[in-house]
């Protein structure tokens, strides 16, 4: 779901058979502190460490993940993907950015789809729907493509590279907490079937990132945009943290937690995705139990259910 790191400075991730997350030094030969790859790092280690220590991530590295959050996460990501990869093939030939770009091996909108269709079924595309957070995210995306294209750079980086490292310890950590097929039903996100090696792919990118025509002050400017990203990212994690609170654990994957009134539901994308899944049934079930529950709600339906008995006495006398 969250990329658990864009990168850690000279280290590549790994998972044990035992789950325990361990790190291989990479070597990166012939870099300067002023490559663009190596300002990235530097610049946005409080922003990882930021990231990482968010409840929702704490959480997802434990193994304690909730489905139907991992759901409402893979939809933020599609929406995500969607705007970034729409906005990557609109400035593949911007010469700040072509040389990053690499539809075959990166892009991860159809891996999405696919997973998207595994989890809510063939209509999914019309359950799903952006939350607030997410759409935050996106707007930035298309606002960056449409003015400022260079800037694509930084959420690129802190989104493909995070997926090409920390990515893959999640992909196990779900899989196994969520019991999901080893084929990789589910987690086609995570598989990139053109990256043979992850570790010399990213090299790759790091050296194409440090040989773009930049100038100081862009490459500043992308570091900036960077941290940006992963404030956004944070937000998403946050919103689906809140979203958690409102689920209860018997029926984190049974259906909809038991509505207690209160709030407006159409603004709720979890229950916005159920409902819509659902025919809006259980929408209305949960609606009815909560004006049952509400004294006012109870005088009338008893009042209603004597005049029902008055009526059906009448008639057969």
């Amino acid at each position: 779901m969250p990329a658990l790191k864009a990168e850690e400075p000279g280290q590549e991730e790994t998972m044990q058979d035992g789950g325990e997350v361990v790190y291989e030094k990479e070597h990166d030969d012939g870099v300067s502190p002023s490559d663009l790859s190596e300002l990235l790092k530097a610049g946005t280690v409080d922003a990882h460490d930021k990231a990482e220590n968010t409840q929702f991530v704490k959480d997802f590295l434990k193994g304690h993940i909730r489905k139907e959050l991992f759901k409402l996460g893979t939809v933020a990501l599609y929406f995500t993907y969607s705007a970034l990869e729409e906005e990557m093939d609109g400035n593949r030939d911007q010469p700040q950015f072509a040389p990053l770009y690499f539809p075959e091996e990166l892009h991860r909108r159809e891996a999405l789809a696919k997973d998207l269709e595994f989890f809510y079924g063939e209509n999914w595309q019309a359950v799903v729907q952006l939350s607030e957070a997410t759409r935050k995210y996106v707007d930035r995306i298309h606002e960056v493509g449409r003015s400022e294209p260079e800037l694509l750079v930084a959420h690129a980086y802190t989104r493909y590279m995070g997926d090409l490292s920390g990515g893959q310890v999640l992909k196990k950590v779900a899989q196994r907490a969520l019991k999901l097929p080893s084929t990789g039903e589910g987690v086609q996100f995570y598989t990139f079937d053109n990256i043979s090696s992850a570790k010399e792919f990213k090299q790759l990118y790091r050296s194409r990132m440090n040989d773009l025509d930049l100038d100081q002050e862009t490459k500043l400017r992308i570091v900036e945009e960077a941290n940006r990203a992963f404030g956004f990212n944070m937000e998403i994690f946050n919103e689906l943290e809140r979203v958690g609170k409102t689920i209860k654990d018997e029926v984190l994957d049974g259906g909809l937690p038991e509505y207690d009134g209160k709030g407006d539901l159409s603004k709720c994308p979890y229950y916005a995705a159920k409902t819509a899944a659902g025919g809006g049934s259980a929408c209305a079930c949960h609606m009815a139990m909560a004006v049952l529950r509400h004294p006012t709600g109870q005088v009338i339906m008893s009042a209603c259910i004597a005049l029902l008995a008055g009526v059906a006495a009448w008639y057969l006398m």
